[in-house]
């Protein structure tokens, strides 16, 4: 007897589940049903999956951050959105995170069952067909899309492994750009915690007004516009990790919050006066200078000093100049085979530009220039792929060149040598009044 596959459907309109569970188990499908992505995650944490077909506009946690969550956890599992607010943004978001089909409600039983053949028939598909040989990316000590061997790099290694396995606070800093989000999620699923949540949040991006309520949740009528007791990002990473990006940014009453979930381990959503236990590890990130922001008094000193009890300081660009290589053949790898289906190489010259250049985008910038130069190229990336303001500002290595000031220290010695020290007369030969030169010989 052929085993029936299992399908999650995920969506908070508790009709479209019932009607999907309908349509499915009527082709002979095993339906799993999660009325939020929280929900979800248990699901995914103890049943075998075989599909999963989302929604997108939830609240609390979108499918968006499902499909890339299952994307990266479960690379195997085909996933199918359905949505009732369809937009180019999305449609091309989803697709990019391995989704084989995007569907508008309200969608017909056979339009359903066209598509989740289509995702299992792309699934099984990828299993047979060979992929091209590619050349194999450095390790990265299990730390996944983290590569380098650098001294700098190792560092930052070696204290993920220290505190991956306890709920000690890390905060973590370093330019933008270095990948400081990477280290969070290395922190987080090479642990223990793994298999509980993962809930990133950049402060940053979300207004001022809304922060509060997003982070901590609200009670029914806290607000206007608060129709129903809501749950925010802490309480969605009960049991696992929650990653503030931008910690800066966060306004004071966030900070005084937030401290208290630090002191307290619990949580009360706005509008409430009833605490919730909480146990989850806090990761955040900054590319601020907190200290500067403490003497402005726009950041609490107490809250520092909870969130830094692990530090971690990701290293830029330029200061593992060593890594370059390797991470050039981890994204010509991975956009060889997106775009051209095969493995590029790049030229010595090329890399040796790559090198030179001081990445004031770190990482995220050669990503960027990488990605460009795969897609202009024909197999092999050399300098007239690379953007020309990257190659005029290389740093090209001193061959014994003196600087304008010491070459022009040497002219002055010389004239005023040949004038005997005569300043008047050297003035005059160097075109200028005797009170620059005097200025010049200080």
């Amino acid at each position: 007897m052929l085993k029936k596959e299992n399908i999650l459907l995920v969506d908070d309109d508790v009709d479209i589940l019932e009607l999907l569970q309908r349509h499915l188990k009527s082709m002979d499908y095993h339906t799993y049903k999660a009325v939020s992505v929280k929900e979800a995650l248990y699901i995914l944490k103890d049943t075998e999956i075989d599909l999963l077909v989302t929604d997108i506009n939830m609240p609390e946690i979108d499918g968006l951050q499902l499909v890339k969550y299952v994307a990266e956890h479960y690379p195997n599992m085909p996933k199918l959105v359905v949505t009732g607010f369809p937009s180019v943004e999305d449609a091309s978001s989803v697709i990019k995170h391995g989704a084989t089909d995007y569907l508008t409600k309200p969608f017909t039983k056979s339009e359903l069952e066209v598509a989740v053949k289509k995702a299992f028939s792309s699934e099984q598909s990828k299993e047979t067909v060979k992929t091209p040989p590619i050349k194999p990316v450095a390790t990265n000590g299990g730390y996944a899309d983290m590569i380098g061997s650098s001294e700098a790099f190792l560092k930052v290694t070696e204290i993920i492994d220290r505190v991956k396995d306890n709920r000690a606070t890390v905060l973590v800093g370093g330019e933008s750009g270095t990948g400081k989000e990477l280290v969070a999620r290395a922190i987080h699923y090479s642990g223990k915690f793994a298999r509980a949540p993962f809930i990133a949040v950049n402060c940053g991006a979300i207004p001022e007004n809304l922060l509060e309520a997003e982070l901590f949740g609200y009670a029914k009528g806290a607000f206007t516009g608060a129709n129903e007791n809501r749950d925010g990002f802490f309480q969605a990473a009960h049991k696992g990790t929650i990653f503030l990006d931008e910690i800066g940014n966060a306004t004071l009453p966030v900070q005084n919050r937030l401290l208290r979930v630090l002191q307290e381990k619990e949580v009360t959503k706005i509008g409430s006066q009833k605490p919730e236990k909480l146990d989850v590890r806090v990761i955040a990130a900054t590319n601020s200078d907190l200290d500067e922001l403490i003497q402005k008094k726009t950041f609490r000193e107490d809250l520092f000093y909870r969130l830094s009890v692990v530090t971690v300081e990701v290293p830029p660009l330029r200061e593992r100049t060593s890594d370059i290589p390797l991470l050039v053949d981890k994204f010509m790898q991975k956009y060889g085979i997106e775009y051209k289906d095969r493995y590029v190489r790049i030229a010595d010259d090329a890399l040796d530009v790559l090198k030179r250049y001081s990445w004031p985008g770190n990482i995220r910038e050669l990503e960027n220039v990488v990605q460009r130069a795969v897609i202009m190229c024909d197999g092999k990336i050399t300098l007239e792929h690379l953007p020309d303001e990257l190659k005029y500002k290389i740093d090209f290595p001193k061959k014994g060149y003196k600087t304008l000031q010491e070459k022009e220290k040497e002219y002055i010695q010389e004239v005023l040598l040949s004038t005997q020290g005569n300043k008047t007369k050297a003035a005059e030969i160097l075109g200028i009044n005797r009170k620059t030169l005097r200025e010049k010989l200080k």
